[in-house]
């Protein structure tokens, strides 16, 4: 039997291409090493408003209206709602369209593939042979098939959260904290270090509360221990302890992989694609934008017998990583290279300036659904209205961000 897509992968990405797949009319296979029912473990957060647009408000765990970070003693309230998905929603809804669109599911280990002109062939540890006209690799951000260039260090986004129940809470009643970087609770030494990190932390209702320690970026990645470590030392400065622990998240991804080679005849999709936002770590939201658009130009090259499969993948790829966002993925990791490099004090300034932006651009920023231009304006308006600290950091030139430039002109 030879379908018309195998998709690999049962996460988030994975379910949100092969849904708008099979919404299409497609034939569309699934292999995955394990049921893609198992449940999911990591949280997925979104914008209230990002959420909305998209009609999937309903596949909210939480929503806080109360959305603020601190950068210094004072709150910044954002103003906008913020939500958690309810993951096995998330999860049913999409595996609920992919069995209404007939979808069939295999499961294995992938180990080797073969693409011909009209047919790829891929082959399971177990000794399976799958064809189809396209493959799809949603196996995350160290994909089986998908390849893309060695550009140096990797940095990663690492968090240490815990779900449960404190003896004080950790936040206010129905209050979300997006970023609390103050660091009273660090010695001023260990503050300057190098190593900035953040507290993420919500109350999920019934005296339940969700508290994470987060390393926005750097490489290598901050240490699962020294964030544990954080944690706990930043909830004992308030007189707080954890009493009971129903889940811990321990949260690790690349921010700023390179783009894949786009001339390759196996397609990537969210992390396998390099779709996480480098300079906010957001993805659901964007495999929920993009997915159509990549699935309408799938179907539209099997759609023609004469494409022949090589074709309908650069098709996909144009679909999925056009000109333009290439060019912002680049402006973006430029960005996260500068950020990487600001000691805590200087990155505190950097975001109290970034959120004190219009709402439009900050947000738009973190969602990356700003147009090419939009983008360059806020990040001029930033520079011109930043402390002059944060703007010299912006202007130094210590690694990558010449080649990086060079990709915004030439992707």
């Amino acid at each position: 039997m030879i379908a018309d897509v195998l998709v690999i992968g049962a996460g988030p990405a994975a379910l949100a291409i092969a849904s708008e797949l099979v919404s299409r009319g497609l034939e569309v296979h699934g292999l995955s090493a394990q049921d893609p029912a198992e449940p999911w473990r990591n949280t997925y957060g979104i914008w209230g408003r990002e959420v909305d647009r998209l009609g999937l408000g309903g596949l909210l765990g939480h929503r806080w209206s109360d959305s603020l970070s601190y950068f210094n003693d004072q709150p910044l309230r954002h103003g906008l709602d913020y939500g958690l998905f309810d993951r096995t929603k998330l999860q049913n809804h999409w595996l609920a369209i992919c069995a209404a669109g007939a979808m069939v599911w295999h499961q294995g280990q992938a180990i080797a593939l073969d693409h011909g002109r009209q047919v790829s062939t891929l082959a399971t540890a177990c000794g399976q042979q799958l064809q189809a006209r396209l493959v799809v690799d949603a196996s995350g951000h160290q994909p089986v098939f998908v390849q893309r260039p060695d550009q140096g260090p990797v940095a990663g986004q690492a968090a240490y959260g815990v779900v449960g129940r404190f003896s004080a809470p950790p936040v206010e009643s129905g209050q979300f904290v997006l970023m609390d970087y103050r660091s009273d609770h660090l010695g001023e030494g260990e503050d300057q270090a190098g190593a900035p990190t953040f507290l993420y932390a919500m109350d999920l209702g019934d005296g339940l509360f969700f508290a994470e320690e987060t390393s926005l970026a750097l490489a290598p990645p901050v240490p699962f221990e020294v964030l544990k470590d954080r944690l706990h030392r930043r909830l004992a400065h308030g007189g707080i302890r954890v009493e009971q622990v129903e889940h811990e998240e321990f949260c690790l991804f690349p921010m700023n992989l390179p783009l894949p080679d786009l001339s390759q005849q196996v397609v990537g999709f969210g992390g396998a694609a390099s779709m996480v936002h480098p300079a906010s770590g957001y993805m659901v939201g964007s495999l929920l934008r993009r997915a159509p658009a990549l699935a309408a130009a799938i179907a539209q090259g099997l759609a023609d017998p004469a494409l022949t499969s090589p074709a309908v993948a650069a098709m996909a790829w144009q679909a999925l990583w056009p000109l333009e966002l290439r060019r912002k993925h680049a402006l973006y990791c430029f960005g996260l290279e500068k950020l990487m490099r600001y000691p805590s004090a200087q990155l505190r300034q950097f975001f109290a300036t970034f959120f004190a932006l219009p709402q439009e651009q900050w947000y738009g920023f973190l969602t990356n659904t700003l147009n090419l231009p939009e983008l360059v304006v806020a990040m001029l308006r930033l520079f011109a209205t930043a402390p002059w600290g944060v703007r010299w950091g912006l202007m130094q030139q210590q690694g990558r961000e010449l080649a990086l430039l060079g990709k915004l002109l030439n992707p």
